[in-house]
């Protein structure tokens, strides 16, 4: 079996180690966030519509079957 490590690094070498990761990120821009957010609730909608859609038309074709 392998040995697990049981050293714990340094509280302060964590947080270094996190702020570094921190400062990696690369956040994107409020116009990007805008047009993404458009895109997301625009296929959203389209889906929801449809489904709604192919449920009236199940659940028409079950009613003329029964």
């Amino acid at each position: 079996m392998a040995e697990m490590n049981t050293d714990k690094a340094p509280k302060k070498s964590y947080w270094k180690g996190l702020k570094a990761e921190f400062k990696k990120i690369v956040w994107p821009t409020k116009d990007t966030v805008t047009k993404q957010t458009a895109v997301v609730l625009a296929v959203s909608l389209l889906l929801g519509v449809l489904i709604g859609v192919l449920d009236m038309i199940f659940k028409f074709g079950i009613n003329l079957i029964i």
